[in-house]
């Protein structure tokens, strides 16, 4: 602790945004390039030795956080650098994009604002790359065992990394022509630029990780056929089954899954398409989910150039504070917040009849109304109360040229047939089964990430990794000193 009264006489200081009118008019992260390090040292100093550091167990990685707010307190980055990657193989990651539960946890945060952690872990993990701290670690010695990962995620990014480090023989599989899963495809490049990812990647392949992108297990080679040819095998293929809206009018043109737009921007800052198919250019945008991917979609659509846009969430406005009998402290609160896209939405006021910058609290989706060419003009709408009951008399219509329907995902995608060919078994919830060491009803095949926990978060999902990669480590030798951060049953913390 290098300043004992840091938390007293420093006030919270965050990375500062890049002005609203220059960010929408390009694609680059959000913050002032930067900024982040002059600043970083002294939100550092706040950690307050707090003796019980909930931080630890509001985050499923573990990470050691007082120890490195400490070290970058001192401007010792290496040993920083060194106590992060401890826990956490893609810090620059989850620095940018986890909400950032360990901050909900913080001590600090009972009365006063939170220690920036997140902002404190991206410093660090940026800083290593730039000093060339972060090196390639590739095995001493080959075990002579081969894995096989399905899905280029950070669930099997991080399996990957963790098994061939330990010396076995690592492929991954990804069904997409490019790896990084949803970090690739439904992360827009203004909250992560693909650089970061590009670098992780080529830091797993001087390691020995071999990747098969454009191959879709199950469809273009046999999972049966697959599972004969290593002696493990790690599903981690993600909930990329999205939920559905079976509203009146939903068959119209326009109307569209968030992962079907958000991809095709993103091909376009990849280079692949000149103009997106699905662009937002000059129409009215209604997004339909109140949750981070309609977010995301809110400020793709400003970027491209919407004539309006408005989000609708289903919920009540949030309050400005914890609601201390409801959501008490250290469980992650719901709060008003205000995403970079939502500050953007509510500067340039692409939705002059929403509540709160572009969205619409406690409004339901009725139907979807169009023109003679079957193509969308209009989303009904009704308000809602507590228990989702519409509210007589609160009706109305916005209009809508485009509709994204972000309203999450129940499970993974059966459609290339991967779940069948192996006869993997699923719980009620749609998931993937597993016992307490990962395993599924298959010998040798083992799930993790949102395949069978379900939706979550980025840290969520690297803890899954790291735990999977114990689990498999342990099935090939006997035993294993690889960190297994979190079991499958394991939850965030709530009341």
């Amino acid at each position: 602790m290098a300043d004992p009264k840091g938390f007293m006489t420093t006030p919270r200081q965050e990375w500062p945004r890049r002005p609203v009118e220059e960010r929408v008019r390009d694609w680059h992260e959000v913050y002032v390039p930067g900024a982040l390090l002059p600043i970083v040292s002294r939100q550092a100093d706040r950690c307050m030795d707090c003796g019980i550091p909930f931080c630890h167990h509001a985050c499923p990685l573990g990470n050691l956080i007082p120890e490195w707010n400490d070290l970058v307190s001192r401007e010792d980055w290496r040993a920083a650098s060194d106590r992060l990657h401890a826990t956490n193989n893609f810090p620059e990651f989850t620095g940018r994009l986890c909400p950032a539960p360990c901050e909900a946890g913080c001590v600090l945060a009972i009365n006063q604002p939170a220690v920036t952690i997140k902002n404190v872990e991206c410093a660090i993990a940026d800083r290593a790359w730039e000093e060339g701290f972060t090196t390639p670690r590739p095995p001493e010695r080959l075990s002579g065992r081969t894995v096989a990962v399905i899905g280029s995620g950070p669930t099997g990014l991080a399996a990957a990394q963790q098994l061939t480090q330990a010396g076995h023989t690592v492929a991954v599989y990804e069904r997409d022509d490019r790896l990084g899963g949803l970090m690739r495809y439904g992360i827009p490049e203004f909250k992560m630029e693909k650089h970061h990812l590009e670098r992780r990647l080529e830091q797993m392949r001087a390691e020995g990780t071999k990747f098969r992108p454009s191959t879709a297990v199950g469809r273009d080679i046999g999972a049966a056929e697959l599972r004969s040819r290593y002696d493990a095998v790690v599903v981690a293929t993600g909930a990329t089954a999205w939920r559905e809206l079976p509203v009146p009018g939903r068959e119209l043109a326009g109307v569209h899954q968030a992962m079907e737009y958000l991809p095709q921007a993103n091909r376009v800052c990849e280079g692949d398409l000149e103009v997106s198919p699905l662009s937002a250019a000059g129409k009215h945008v209604v997004i339909v989910g109140g949750g981070d991917t309609g977010a995301d979609c809110l400020g793709t659509a400003v970027r491209e150039g919407a004539a309006s846009v408005t989000q609708l969430d289903i919920y009540a406005q949030p309050g400005a504070e914890r609601d201390e009998d409801a959501e008490p402290w250290p469980t992650y609160p719901k709060v008003y917040r205000l995403s970079a896209a939502h500050e953007e939405a509510r500067d340039l006021r692409t939705a002059p009849a929403a509540d709160a910058d572009a969205r619409l609290f406690a409004a339901s989706t009725l139907r979807f109304g169009g023109d003679a060419e079957g193509h969308v003009r209009r989303l009904h709408l009704v308000e809602v109360d507590a228990g989702r009951r519409p509210v007589p008399g609160s009706e109305r219509t916005l209009p809508a040229d485009l509709v994204l329907l972000a309203l999450g995902f129940s499970g993974p995608d059966r459609s290339d047939g991967l779940v069948d060919q192996l006869g993997l078994e699923l719980d009620p919830r749609g998931t993937l089964a597993r016992d307490a060491g990962f395993a599924t009803n298959v010998p040798g095949v083992f799930a993790a990430g949102d395949a069978a926990r379900g939706q979550s978060l980025i840290v969520w999902a690297i803890a899954e990794g790291r735990a999977v990669a114990a689990a498999v480590d342990r099935y090939l030798t006997g035993r294993s000193h690889l960190p297994a951060p979190i079991s499958p049953y394991d939850r965030p913390m709530t009341v």
